[in-house]
């Protein structure tokens, strides 16, 4: 499985972003899947997730803000992140999970201007 992150980048403070993340196949039905965030000098976090059944999980910090999705067909998961804030402000990284087996993307760097 190999996971491809993009549409990051610089944004003011109550600004919106879409993060994509491909897959190099259908994984969706097989695999837990989302978004992690690491800041400078921070460990990496969980931001939100979407199980196989379509169950999502959001951090406190962004209910409300940012939305996860996907697309089976096109085998794309997102992150629509709107109302961005400073401390949103990392590398945002995607990972699918199925058993013992864990893939990352590469990452793609938000940052929000205050």
């Amino acid at each position: 499985v190999q996971l491809q992150a993009s549409g990051g980048g610089l944004v003011q403070t109550g600004g919106s972003l879409r993060l994509s993340c491909a897959a190099s196949g259908s994984i969706f039905s097989t695999h837990a899947t989302g978004w992690y965030r690491q800041g400078s000098g921070k460990q990496r976090e969980l931001v939100a997730s979407i199980g196989t059944g379509g169950e999502t999980y959001y951090t406190d910090s962004v209910k409300g803000r940012f939305t996860i999705s996907r697309d089976n067909a096109k085998n794309t998961m997102y992150m629509t992140m709107n109302s961005l804030k400073p401390e949103d402000t990392a590398v945002y990284y995607c990972r699918a999970k199925r058993g013992a087996y864990t893939y990352w993307g590469q990452g793609t760097q938000v940052t929000v201007s205050s």
